[in-house]
Parts: C-alpha cells; structure tokens; sequence
C-alpha cells in the first residue's frame, strides 16, 4: 500500500495515550497526509460507515485507518501504515516486523484508559516538541529562500 497519499485516521481522542501518540504522528507529518478524525467526539456519525459494517463502537475499539480508495486498515495494520505515511520509517518497520506488536494490539487497545496513566502519554508529547523543534529549525534554515537541510 502506498504510504504517499492522504489517510482518514479515525482514533479515539478522549485516551491520554491514543490521543498524545496521533499528535505526535501527527507532528511528524511534514506532507500532511494524515486526516485526523475524533470518532470519541460527541457529534462523530458513523452513519455512513454502518453500512460498510463498522461503527463507532468498532472505531473506539481499535484503531481504523481509510485509505484513498475507500479501503479500511484497522488495528496493527493501521499503525505500521501511519507511521510509514508520516515518514517515520523506524516505527513502521517496527509495526510490520515484529508479530510481538501485532498480537499485544488488543491488549494495547483494551487497555488504553489504563496505559494512559502510566506516563506513555508524556513520553509521546516530548517526542513531539522535538519533532516540532526539528520542523521549526527546518524553517529558520530556508529564511531567504535558501533551504540547505
């Protein structure tokens, strides 16, 4: 699956650690080809996507990723495709190669309200601050229309 064209990223924003780790996803994507959609919201409808089979219940459940073409990736799957959308080739090879992953998603999943209270949640926002100093120190270099990174 191409990784340089636009995904619909539905995950739950009222989980410290889902919400933190898509922000920092999120920080990292400099084309800006992630969508971010709160399926925790009070006006999410998942109306149009019931008749696909997935609810919003479903989406709270595990992560769901829309691709361009209409396709979903759920779970794990979704995961490695985010990350290697945003450009973090690390942590999507990660995802892909390590069936450890994959099988403690559920897990993961299930017990994300509790996880978030574990600091995990900090450890993605310092991440980001430091993708956003990387961004902004990108910035400063093409002041004057010379980009040299």
């Amino acid at each position: 699956m191409r990784s340089d064209l636009p995904l619909t990223v539905y995950f739950d924003a009222s989980c410290p650690m889902c919400r933190s780790e898509i922000l920092n996803i999120k920080a990292h994507d400099a084309r800006g080809h992630l969508h971010l959609v709160d399926c925790s919201a009070p006006g999410f409808d998942d109306t149009a996507f019931r008749r696909e089979g997935i609810t919003r219940q479903e989406m709270m459940t595990r992560l769901h990723v829309r691709d361009h073409q209409g396709a979903w990736i759920k779970g794990a799957a979704a995961m490695e495709l985010i990350y290697r959308t945003a450009g973090m080739q690390r942590m999507a090879r990660l995802w892909k190669s390590h069936t450890l992953l994959s099988r403690m998603y559920p897990w993961i999943a299930r017990n994300r309200q509790a996880l978030s209270l574990t600091g995990i949640p900090l450890l993605f926002a310092l991440w980001t601050r430091c993708a956003l100093w990387r961004a902004y120190r990108r910035t400063r270099k093409c002041a004057g229309g010379n980009c040299s990174f």
